[in-house]
């Protein structure tokens, strides 16, 4: 199949539904100019993962910890979201139901104009007790005016971020993999299918009837399990998948 007929296939299969559910992850970021962690250039070339970014590094350095945080954060401070933010954000004029599940922490979607988001990894933008007191700031502001923030409880407060070998919170989790199962849709946008158990939430939607449409520049260890791929950036394919469904929807 030509790379034409796929997109219209894909078009018409994204017309034809009413829920939808999106999985994203760091190649759309990217596209903004968000660094990756894994690809040659990105942040764990400079940074050492166990320094900054485990709990025994939050337990037995939190400073470091907090400024690689606040380092990522300050950064964002010049980054916007991108047009394959803004047409997933557009496709909630189109459906019933609309959900992101993103493995990214930036809250792009959120400033693209998402309702529905559904942070699997956490977020930049939040913070909650380390001790566990129940205490949260969200949104936490930037820059942070010490670090390590003090918590009420007299204990600090640490980034509402996913740290290597912790697990997702069951929550967010529970409630993506609900949303994928209902949905009629599901697209992967801009991610390597590697980092489990995300990978695994368009899977998910697959198993329970819906058809997935991968967006991404290259092929991923899940390609040939996924109904329909299409190759490129999503800043350039999404905001042309949203066109013509539109033009579908109004048709029909």
């Amino acid at each position: 199949m030509t790379p034409d007929a796929r997109f219209d296939e894909a078009a018409r299969t994204l017309a034809a539904a009413e829920r939808v559910v999106a999985l994203s992850g760091a190649g759309i970021s990217a596209e903004s100019g968000v660094p990756t962690f894994r690809e040659s250039g990105g942040l764990w070339e400079e940074y050492r993962i166990e320094e900054v970014a485990t709990p025994e590094a939050l337990a037995g350095n939190p400073r470091k910890v907090w400024e690689f945080y606040e380092m990522r954060r300050q950064n964002m401070q010049s980054v916007e979201p991108n047009p394959g933010h803004v047409a997933l954000a557009e496709l909630e004029t189109l459906f019933e139901e609309v959900t992101i599940v993103t493995q990214n922490i930036d809250g792009l979607h959120q400033r693209a104009g998402s309702t529905r988001v559904l942070e699997v990894h956490g977020s930049l933008w939040k913070a909650k007790c380390l001790e566990g007191c129940g205490a949260r700031r969200d949104p936490f502001p930037w820059p942070a005016s010490q670090i390590p923030p003090p918590c009420e409880c007299g204990s600090i407060l640490r980034p509402e971020v996913v740290l290597f070998g912790e697990m997702l919170p069951t929550d967010v989790f529970e409630e993506a993999t609900s949303r994928a199962v209902r949905a009629d849709v599901a697209l992967v946008v801009g991610t390597s299918s590697v980092v489990w158990p995300a990978a695994g939430i368009p899977l998910a939607a697959q198993s329970a009837g819906a058809i997935v449409i991968e967006v991404n520049p290259e092929a991923t260890e899940l390609t040939e399990r996924f109904d329909i791929s299409l190759r490129g950036p999503a800043g350039e394919i999404l905001p042309r998948l949203y066109e013509r469904v539109d033009k579908l929807r109004r048709v029909a």
